[in-house]
């Protein structure tokens, strides 16, 4: 049976049981944390990392034996912490590669412009996304399971299209799949699949992030018509008077698209995270349900009393998450 890397080291696919297909453990500033780690980690560092390791037992014992966790390069992935996290929990932890922006690039990357060797496409961008995929990351020698891209309310600028080109690349050389972000207002989940498409991916390798925020079916069927899974990956995060649906909303939705089929094409996830320095305050919104349990302690008996069957719920967070994240090799 084929296996898939996790912070922990490989796991049968068929050994991940219930996941969660975009979440966060840490979303740290590089720059900060390395010369004010005072100003990231708090005073503290040990106590953060042993919060976060209660939060992931809570998960665990909520019912959901895997997360991805989504932090790529930008985003603020910590790696060396993870590794240390994913040691005392007994949570697979599939980790990203990838790049995260809604389009600034550093000038790193915009004095390393893709080059053209022998009709190849040749993007530093892509090459880190394979070193990541086959080598591992950071010296940790864990490897990534899947890749990261980002579309926001900036749509697919030229810096944008670069990244989404960049992660086809790394894709097609690895077999490893796909996870974005999307706006789902703006409906940019259908501009990322034409880029894809474009570069010969396979859309079933895709999933379109953050699209359980919005309601329109027709939208999320011709997402899934393409071939792409979708992400009802914003479970508790509960913002109706900034268009962010509510629990009730988001599952009826899911029941619509269930009753129409569609089941086989929809993972779920929070896309919460355990510890970030962004607010002043550790957990800046503070938003009780967006959390790494709710699905399991809250949204999945609602889902049942709502009808969605069984079998459903099993297709939603056990065999589409265990289909997409399965390498089906390069191509």
């Amino acid at each position: 049976m084929p296996f898939v890397p996790t912070a922990r080291g490989d796991v049968e696919v068929g050994d991940l049981g219930r996941t969660l297909m975009h979440e966060h453990v840490f979303a740290i500033t590089a720059e900060v944390a390395h010369d004010y780690p005072d100003l990231s980690w708090t005073k503290d560092k040990a106590d953060v990392i042993d919060r976060v390791v209660e939060k992931l037992i809570a998960t665990k014992n909520s019912g959901i034996d895997t997360i991805v966790d989504l932090t790529a390069f930008g985003h603020g992935r910590a790696i060396w912490e993870l590794q240390e996290v994913a040691s005392r929990v007994e949570l697979n932890i599939v980790v990203a590669t990838g790049f995260y922006t809604n389009d600034y690039l550093s000038y790193f990357f915009d004095f390393r412009q893709p080059t053209d060797s022998g009709g190849k496409r040749v993007d530093i961008m892509t090459e880190m996304c394979v070193r990541d995929i086959t080598v591992g990351i950071g010296g940790t020698g864990i490897r990534a399971g899947v890749i990261k891209c980002a579309t926001d309310k900036q749509g697919v600028t030229s810096n944008i299209e670069r990244i989404l080109r960049a992660a086809a690349g790394a894709h097609r050389e690895t077999g490893v799949p796909i996870s974005t972000h999307t706006d789902a207002f703006a409906k940019s989940g259908l501009e990322q699949q034409r880029v894809f498409a474009s570069e010969g991916v396979d859309l079933s390798r895709v999933i379109i992030g953050h699209s359980g925020d919005s309601t329109d079916l027709p939208y999320l069927r011709e997402l899934m018509d393409r071939g792409s899974l979708i992400g009802c990956d914003r479970f508790g995060l509960y913002l109706p008077e900034h268009g962010l649906p509510g629990m009730d909303t988001r599952i009826d939705t899911i029941a619509r698209l269930c009753e129409l089929g569609y089941s086989d094409r929809i993972v779920l996830s929070h896309d919460a995270t355990c510890f970030t320095d962004w607010f002043p305050a550790e957990g800046g919104m503070q938003l009780p349900t967006w959390v790494h349990t709710h699905i399991g302690s809250a949204v999945v008996p609602a889902m049942l009393d709502h009808g969605i069957s069984q079998s459903d719920v099993d297709a939603m967070l056990i065999e589409n998450p265990r289909r997409i994240l399965e390498n089906r090799g390069r191509y």
